[in-house]
């Protein structure tokens, strides 16, 4: 694996940064069935690393759900590895690998996805899961 680098939204990044574009971007067409914003922006994507290999780049993603349990969890990695095999052809393997450490939390949400819930819901709920945990003392 090459160097990795941490990007604005917290994402573990290494390899060809146009091809870890192209992975973004396709990402940002997978979403959540229960949940109105794509798996990137909601956060649940940890890393995303290319390598070289003998006949094309090579990708792992690294990501999770929101709650373990979650019915549509190969689901969502399939549909993951699909969006990123049609957005990069030239692939030799794509790999996505569904972790649960560490746990997910609204505080992974990118801004865009929290201005998608805003638009949505019409307020944060990103800063009202912030302050319930306050109050509760977490």
């Amino acid at each position: 694996m090459g160097e990795e680098t941490v990007n604005a939204e917290g994402v573990v990044i290494s390899g060809d940064k146009e091809i870890v574009e192209r992975v973004i971007k396709a990402l940002k067409e997978v979403y959540d069935p229960e949940i109105p914003v794509n798996i990137y922006d909601l956060g649940l994507i940890y890393e995303i690393h290319v390598e070289k290999g003998e006949e094309g780049p090579r990708i792992h993603v690294v990501m999770t759900i929101t709650a373990i349990g979650c019915p549509v969890t190969g689901t969502i990695a399939a549909y993951a590895e699909e969006a990123i095999r049609d957005a990069v052809p030239e692939a030799e393997d794509v790999i996505v690998d569904v972790v649960f450490d560490p746990p997910w939390s609204p505080d992974r949400i990118t801004e865009e996805g929290r201005e998608m819930l805003k638009a949505i819901y019409g307020y944060d709920i990103v800063e009202q899961w912030k302050r319930q945990m306050a109050e509760a003392g977490q």
